[in-house]
């Protein structure tokens, strides 16, 4: 790749990273202002990881993501509109609302759900990935999780499976020191290098705050898996700026623990690295200027909508009985 070719690579992701920044940012005064329903989990600190990672993925692809997974769906290109009407718990949200910031799916973005449960996409996207190898689809399945994971028997059974039938699955581990309210390594005795190891399936582990190096991992392993290498895992040093949720005082955290996280941001590093090649200072604010004026016209589109009916909360719980349409006995 030319230094050009780099540059450009690295202001694409810029611009990702940014958009999620702005969006995580304005989510904090809408949680503030009582404008979103629930609990959210921001990624601020981590978006490098989101936008490193989707940077390798094609329209083959799918995705599994985490109740911290905004970063995610909105790097692999998940319509503001329907993002922030979905979060607002309105009615054109892309899951009518009745999903929230939990549990964003949209299946033509090959984006198969966040979820609440700690480590439960990680299964899901084992399955996707069976799925992409039976019908020889050519895309892989991503599965982000965090090291609040790593103890999860599922993630280890996962593991076991993956490496047994060579399934086209990049298990991408968000490391950010924190299960919830404790530090990992008082819940996690072993390391993800050797828990991957164990299973014969290799492990890389790069700076999660440098959005090239991660680009450029995620993209190496997708070719390993693309060429029927098996499965790989990919972990990713981060840090999380804020509480477990919004809202949370984070009195277990020292404040040099937290002044670390916001010097390892991801944002400013990349903001630095393009003005040393040439970028122009007025260049990179006008893309924020931009991405500012585009997130605060969905949120505008947003509060326009109407909340969901009472009766749609019983849509989509059953699909239609195929036997039955063919005339066949239950």
């Amino acid at each position: 790749m030319s230094k050009k070719e780099e540059t450009e690579q690295l202001l694409a992701l810029n611009r990702a990273m940014l958009l999620i920044r702005v969006v995580e940012e304005s989510l904090v005064k809408l949680f503030s202002d009582s404008e979103v329903p629930g609990f959210i989990h921001l990624s601020l600190g981590q978006e490098a990881v989101a936008a490193g990672v989707m940077s390798a993925l094609d329209g083959r692809d799918t995705m599994a993501t985490t109740h911290r997974g905004h970063g995610h769906v909105l790097a692999r290109g998940l319509d503001l509109d329907l993002f922030f009407r979905e979060i607002m718990g309105k009615a054109g949200g892309i899951c009518g609302g009745r999903g929230g910031s939990m549990h964003v799916a949209d299946m033509r973005l090959g984006i198969l759900g966040a979820n609440g449960i700690v480590g439960a996409g990680i299964p899901i996207a084992l399955g996707s990935a069976l799925a992409h190898s039976v019908r020889g689809s050519g895309g892989i399945a991503v599965v982000f999780f965090g090291d609040g994971a790593m103890a999860e028997g599922v993630l280890h059974e996962t593991l076991n499976i993956a490496a047994l039938w060579k399934m086209p699955l990049l298990l991408v581990c968000e490391n950010n020191g924190w299960s919830e309210f404790s530090p990992t390594a008082l819940q996690f005795a072993a390391q993800l290098k050797n828990l991957a190891g164990a299973f014969g399936i290799p492990h890389t582990k790069v700076d999660g705050s440098d959005v090239e190096a991660v680009a450029n991992a995620a993209a190496a392993l997708v070719g390993e898996i693309r060429n029927g290498a098996g499965a790989r895992v990919l972990e990713c040093s981060t840090h999380r700026v804020r509480g477990h949720y919004e809202g949370d005082p984070q009195k277990y955290r020292q404040a040099a623990e937290l002044t670390a996280g916001a010097e390892a941001d991801p944002v400013k590093h990349a903001r630095k690295a393009l003005l040393e090649r040439g970028v122009k200072a007025h260049a990179l604010d006008a893309a924020i200027v931009d991405i500012e004026a585009q997130v605060k016209a969905a949120i505008d589109r947003a509060r326009e909508d109407v909340l969901p009916e009472f009766e749609a909360a019983f849509a989509d719980v059953y699909t239609q009985d195929v036997r039955a349409s063919h005339g066949a006995k239950a």
